[in-house]
């Protein structure tokens, strides 16, 4: 297996099981746009050499059931249950104004609107299930905050900056 920078990709979703008797398997996706694995042509898989062919891919909700070239029998896909499946970061279409993907959030500093104070830094995107993800901040000497996705709460992202302005709903910081 030859090394990869995985800086430059992007985690997609996570294999789970195997799905059925010709090496096909299932993939939780872990991404806000989960059909774009539909049409996808390549995947990386971190225990794999180089770009993986799919040959084909069914929506299954909540899975996507991908089959790869080179997997060909249950055993085989059983062999890659907990892997994460990567697409390159180059490879992702552009948003639109305002709109980010998670890896381009996780670092940047949480400032807070009122008193401008920087509180923690976004150390990863929580998805919950249900109507909004929830970012986890960590901060110096405190514990996590927990804050959710929304517009209300999320007024400002500055990536060259490496900033997320918030305004924290009232109760969300009370000391422990």
């Amino acid at each position: 297996m030859r090394n990869i920078d995985w800086s430059e990709f992007v985690e997609v979703g996570e294999i789970t099981a195997p799905h059925g008797v010709q090496g096909a398997f299932r993939v939780y996706p872990t991404t806000d746009f989960p059909n774009r694995l539909l049409t996808r042509k390549t995947v990386w898989v971190a225990s794999l050499s180089g770009p993986q062919t799919v040959t084909t891919a069914q929506s299954h909700p909540p899975v996507i059931i991908l089959k790869l070239e080179e997997i060909n029998t249950r055993d085989e896909a059983a062999e890659l249950r907990g892997q994460t499946l990567y697409v390159p970061k180059k490879s992702l279409p552009a948003l639109g104004p305002q709109e980010y993907y998670w890896f381009q959030l996780e670092g940047l500093r949480v400032q807070d609107y009122d008193t401008e104070e920087i509180v923690g830094t976004v150390n990863k995107v929580i998805r919950t299930g249900a109507n909004q993800d929830v970012f986890e901040v960590l901060r110096p000497g405190k514990s996590v905050l927990l804050i959710p996705a929304l517009k209300s709460v999320v007024l400002n992202v500055k990536l060259e900056q490496g900033v997320m302005v918030v305004r924290l709903p009232e109760g969300l910081d009370d000391p422990e």
